[in-house]
């Protein structure tokens, strides 16, 4: 195939696969568009054809997958020209990424087209999708295994992680790769075999690894829709706190009343006067009093999760968004940065990922982008009995980003065998079931009070106790092997 109908055809193709993520879920599109450019990088004789091929590939995929990050710099952060630009620069490093696991597994099977289709690619995208969940300080979004989630491929969740789910959706695409490049019988067979071990696999597994615990509990979302521009307007502050303080007491007699990340546009401290007197009629009531909001303490600020009274108990955001939360290099750089970051300054991060203590649960809590990572959500097991997720997707917009998190906020409900109580904004807010089914779920961009109930859950899934390693391993090993053969050819 010429370079002039391969590389649109490799773009067309990394477009097609953000189209298998919410909102859309296509959940064929993985295997189709992964098994298209497999077998088309499986065939390529030259590391330059394999290069190009795959950035192509990398460019469809991140431009069709990450571009809502116009809206926040555009509306927020600079203007259009600020925000064309810096989406043009994240859109060509983000395709970077694919094309390392496409180029990586071509290179580790290097010497038999067929291993590159069937294990090389496969193993390595999925390696490649770990690593960047922690280099530098992680990048998670579109991993293929969240396009699974309401498939029978969810079942291995709880056992392997998202992870577990990529390299099912990968294994697959590679034995269809094969079936395109040389279609004989054999082949399909390979492929048929392959999906019904797979899809056996996830049948033995599919297994309720925790158990329900204690009386459900009420709870109350308080999604106060409130714009970012006037959210930080000094004006505004006080408006925002009586729309919350408005909706808290409506609801009073509620179990948990949570209001979502950074409610408060003012430090905690500076709002007492309200929240103290709130929170003592919260607790007469049988209510606790949950909320998002920046604390200072010293010359340090926190984002946080506050459980309002006396003596107020808080989590600290333990992983922050580089440029969004805090901003690498500012003292290096001096003012040119000053217009980056949040109006209250640079967050520090937090340390602990001990659960709150709240209408006499623990609450594993995490703080909007922690969602993303399974690992740091599973640390707050077994001792949390329900996920606490507070968020402020107001930054993306009418796009697909709000429901792309909800979908990764899901995942994690899975692979740890816990309700997730989901706080947002502007949407959207969601009570998660501890399968990952979405049991209650508000509007985006409206004002709104979700009620419902939540159901604690003790027990650990074998994803919470021992994480992303035994997959890992299993990965590694496998590219071990792959990487002696070609040394011995």
């Amino acid at each position: 195939m010429s370079r002039l109908i391969r590389l649109p055809l490799a773009l067309a193709a990394g477009g097609l696969l953000s189209l298998g993520f919410a909102p859309f879920d296509w959940i064929w599109t993985p295997f189709v568009t992964l098994a298209a450019i497999f077998a088309a990088v499986s065939v390529l004789s030259s590391l330059r054809a394999v290069l190009a091929t795959a950035y192509a590939f990398g460019l469809g995929y991140a431009g069709s997958g990450v571009y809502w990050i116009y809206h926040s710099i555009a509306d927020y952060g600079g203007g259009p020209l600020a925000g064309g630009v810096a989406t043009g620069v994240l859109v060509a490093l983000f395709a970077l990424i694919p094309t390392l696991a496409l180029a990586g597994g071509w290179w580790l099977g290097a010497g038999d087209r067929r291993r590159s289709r069937l294990l090389a690619l496969p193993l390595v995208w999925v390696a490649i999708e770990w690593v960047r969940s922690w280099l530098a300080t992680g990048a998670t979004w579109l991993s293929v295994g969240y396009t699974q989630i309401d498939t029978p491929l969810a079942a291995l969740a709880p056992v392997a992680g998202v992870y577990g789910v990529s390299l099912a959706v990968v294994l697959i695409a590679g034995v269809l790769a094969d079936a395109i490049v040389s279609p004989r019988p054999q082949r399909a067979g390979l492929a048929l075999g392959t999906v019904a071990l797979i899809a056996a696999a996830a049948w033995a597994l599919d297994d309720e690894w925790t158990r329900p615990v204690d009386a459900p509990l009420s709870v109350s979302i308080l999604q106060g829709n409130i714009d970012q521009a006037r959210k930080w307007d000094p004006d505004e502050r006080g408006a925002i706190l009586r729309e919350y303080l408005q909706m808290s007491r409506a609801r009073l007699g509620d179990d948990l009343i949570i209001w979502p990340e950074t409610a408060l546009p003012v430090f905690y401290r500076q709002a007492r006067q309200w929240l103290d007197p709130l929170a003592r009629e919260a607790r007469a009531a049988g209510s606790e009093l949950v909320l998002g909001a920046p604390v200072a303490r010293g010359d340090r600020r926190y984002n946080a999760v506050v459980v309002a009274g006396e003596p107020p108990r808080y989590y600290f955001k333990r992983h922050l968004v580089p440029f969004g939360e805090y901003v690498p290099f500012r003292d290096i750089a001096g003012g040119i940065l000053d217009f980056v970051g949040t109006p209250l300054g640079d967050f520090t991060a937090g340390r602990s990922a001990a659960p709150l203590t709240a209408a006499g649960h623990e609450l594993g809590v995490s703080i909007c982008y922690e969602v993303t990572f399974g690992a740091e959500v599973a640390a707050a097991l077994p001792a949390a009995d329900l996920l606490l997720n507070v968020s402020n997707d107001a930054w993306f917009g009418h796009s697909s980003a709000p429901w792309q998190h909800l979908q990764m906020a899901r995942m994690r409900a899975l692979e740890t065998g816990r309700e997730m109580i989901r706080a947002t904004n502007t949407g959207v807010s969601a009570i998660i079931g501890a399968d990952g089914g979405l049991r209650r779920m508000g509007p985006l961009f409206e004002a709104a009070v979700l009620t419902a109930t939540v159901q604690p859950y003790q027990g650990t899934t074998p994803y919470g106790r021992a994480g992303d390693w035994p997959l890992v391993g299993l990965v590694l090993a496998g590219m071990g092997g792959l990487l002696l053969r070609r040394r011995r050819r």
